[in-house]
């Protein structure tokens, strides 16, 4: 990377923390030293890779707050008004 090229961005000390622990455990999976840049390219290759059928079936619920969210829904879809 050229200097020039470089951003500051301010982040938090707990962000900045925890930022260097994973840095730590990205260097041990990798077993080579890495950056705090290639760390947050980890990170954000993660945040994006994802899509929304990724996430099925990971949340488990009751049939308590099944019922609960369907109520919830069928009584916001009692409001909506076609103009």
């Amino acid at each position: 990377m050229k200097m020039e090229e470089a951003k500051t961005i301010k982040i938090s000390p707990k962000i900045y923390a925890e930022l260097n622990a994973f840095t730590g455990l990205l260097s041990e999976r990798l077993k080579r030293r890495v950056s705090i840049d290639d760390a947050l390219e980890d990170l954000l290759s993660l945040a994006h890779g994802k899509k929304p059928s990724d996430f099925a079936g990971a949340w488990i619920m009751s049939d308590e707050e099944e019922k609960e969210i369907k109520e919830s829904l069928k009584e916001l879809w009692g409001t909506w008004k076609m103009d």
